[in-house]
Parts: C-alpha cells; sequence; structure tokens
C-alpha cells in the first residue's frame, strides 16, 4: 500500500485549511514538531475504534469521522482540558474514495469547530477498518479535573440526558421501539455525541472530580468512587431521561439504561456544597442541562436508590470491553 498510502496522506488528510501557530512541522515529515505553551500541562488521550465492535461496519461515514474525534475531545472535556492536536492511524481494507470524503467531512468538520489540526498518523491496509486517534490538549497547572478528589458530601452531577445513544443501540438489535419523532435525535445522540469541552473547562475550579460517560454512568462514577476511596448515593429517580427515552421504554428500563447504556460521552463530576453556586452560575450559560443525581458518602460502593428509599437492581453497571 506503500504508493496508494501517500495518496492517501495528500489527498485526505494533508491539505487542510486550519494551520495552527504552535504546529512548527506538520504532517509530511517523520514526525511533527509542536510548540505546546510553557505555561500549561500537555493531556494526552488515546481511543481507538474497530468496525463491528464500536460501530455498525454499514455506518455513516460522516457519522464515524465525527464520533472517532468526539470520543477523544470528551476525554480532554473530562480534564478540563482545551483540544489543540490530533493524530490518527487509520487502517483500511480497501481504499474507497466516497467513504474517505465522508469520513473527512465528519472529522474535521468537528476538527474545525475546536480549532484542532491534525499533525500526523499512519494508513496502512488490513482485513476490517480501525481509527486509533490521540489527541492533545492543554489545562492550566494545578486545575486538571481528575478522578481521585471527590469528598463525602460533594453533590454529583451529569450533563445532558445519558441513556440515548444505549436507545439507539437498543434498537439497532431489535429490543426498543423508538417513535418515528424521535429516532433522528437518538440516532444523532449516538452517532454524532457532542464532546463537553465548554463545559468540562468551565468546571475547572469548581469541580473535585470528572469523568466522561463512556461505558455507563454507574460503571464510570465507580471510577470516580474507587479513584476517590469514597462510596455513593445515586437517587435514580432524579436521573435526566429524555423525551426519546421515556417515550420508548417503560421507567424503569429507561432508568437502566441511563445508568448502564454507555457511548453517551456526557460529564459525570462531583462539586462540594460550597461551590455549588459557582455551578449554578457557569451552568447558565450553557447549551445542555446539568442535572444533581446524587451525593458523595463516606462508605464504600454504589448504592442506587428510589425515591421511596428502596434499592434499586441494576444487573449490570455498563460496557465490557472484553466481556
Amino acid at each position: 500500500m506503500s504508493t496508494s498510502e501517500f495518496f492517501l496522506i495528500d489527498r485526505y488528510f494533508a491539505a487542510r485549511e486550519l494551520r495552527r501557530p504552535d504546529v512548527v512541522l506538520g504532517i509530511g515529515d517523520d514526525c511533527a514538531l509542536l510548540l505546546p505553551p510553557v505555561d500549561q500541562h500537555l493531556a494526552v488521550t488515546l481511543d481507538t475504534l474497530v468496525a463491528g465492535v464500536h460501530f455498525f461496519a454499514d455506518a455513516d461515514p460522516e457519522g464515524i469521522g465525527h464520533k472517532a474525534l468526539a470520543v477523544n475531545l470528551s476525554d480532554l472535556a473530562a480534564m478540563g482540558a482545551t483540544p489543540a492536536w490530533i493524530t490518527l492511524a487509520l487502517t483500511l481494507s480497501e481504499a474507497d474514495a466516497g467513504w474517505l470524503d465522508r469520513f473527512c467531512r465528519g472529522l474535521f468538520g468537528l476538527a474545525d469547530r475546536y480549532a484542532v489540526q491534525l499533525v500526523g498518523g499512519d494508513t496502512t491496509h488490513g482485513p476490517t477498518t480501525v481509527i486509533t486517534l490521540q489527541a492533545h490538549g492543554f489545562v492550566p497547572p494545578g486545575s486538571a479535573l481528575r478522578r481521585d478528589g471527590a469528598k463525602p458530601g460533594d453533590g454529583i452531577y451529569v450533563t445532558g440526558t445519558p441513556g440515548d445513544a444505549g436507545l439507539a443501540l437498543a434498537a439497532a438489535f431489535g429490543t426498543a421501539m423508538i417513535a418515528e419523532e424521535y429516532q433522528a435525535y437518538v440516532r444523532g445522540r449516538l452517532e454524532r455525541p457532542e464532546p463537553r469541552i465548554t463545559e468540562g473547562a468551565a468546571l475547572r475550579g469548581i469541580a473535585s472530580a470528572a469523568i466522561d460517560i463512556s461505558d455507563g454512568l454507574a460503571q464510570d462514577l465507580g471510577h470516580i468512587l474507587e479513584r476517590s476511596a469514597v462510596g455513593a448515593r445515586l437517587e435514580v429517580d432524579r436521573l435526566p431521561l429524555s423525551p426519546a427515552l421515556v417515550a420508548s421504554l417503560d421507567r424503569d428500563t429507561a432508568m437502566m439504561t441511563a445508568l448502564a447504556g454507555g457511548d453517551d460521552y456526557e460529564l459525570c463530576f462531583t462539586v462540594p456544597p460550597e461551590r455549588a453556586s459557582q455551578l449554578d452560575s457557569v451552568a447558565a450559560t450553557w447549551d445542555c442541562r446539568r442535572t444533581r443525581v446524587g451525593v458523595i458518602e463516606p462508605e464504600p460502593g454504589l448504592r442506587l436508590i428510589r425515591a421511596d428509599g428502596s434499592a434499586f437492581p441494576l444487573e449490570r453497571l455498563g460496557y465490557d470491553h472484553f466481556g
């Protein structure tokens, strides 16, 4: 694939209009040369998407391109970082010009919105489509959002409406029916998640811990609890369920989907009580809702509680990559 590899790089990835001033040398050499700000920490994350595992093989290529970047930007958002650069390793079974055009439209459409420049990567031939994308961003020293800062008494919050992507997957596998009026919305929530970059940056100095919801709210909140050596009480009747989720599933199943569906790429974060008013102020400008769904407690473990005080059963916490 040596000859066509250079064609692919030049045709689809090198000739981009966006040029950041902190990129000394981008695509076209053995390495990129980058100039990170001296007063910022560099945040780095990487995700891999495999056809038939993380997206349907016949999915819209534009949505695949968008999502490949969005899942990485979501990780940066969960750290309160501002995105800057990406690298891309792309394995393809064939060099389909139409697929690549649409893939790049989705990838660079989102990249341009956040002034993110592709600075390097690799293309290769393989038995199936594999997309590995690494993202880099900046965060002021001492202000990065981490998983290990939650304390007893902190409120637990989520952005958006977790469960919508899980509903889309359930419909795709034939275990849920979605009314026609909600189908485009739900499909968009799965194929084109919106990284909460603005919200993550606004939470610096306010949130005590944060994580993005990729494998399910219950499971990802569990990572905060483990790293912070605390427990939590999550009030399931407070979960922000979208109209699509409520209309498509009975209430218990809707809450289970919001807790364990995965692929939402919303933020779950904790805020000390004394900073709740600061959160109210910054959240008033957000494009998405934020909802308080529980409280951090000293006793380890996650307790899912209904409004009447009874326990809410959950068969699984979320997505298991090797389950």
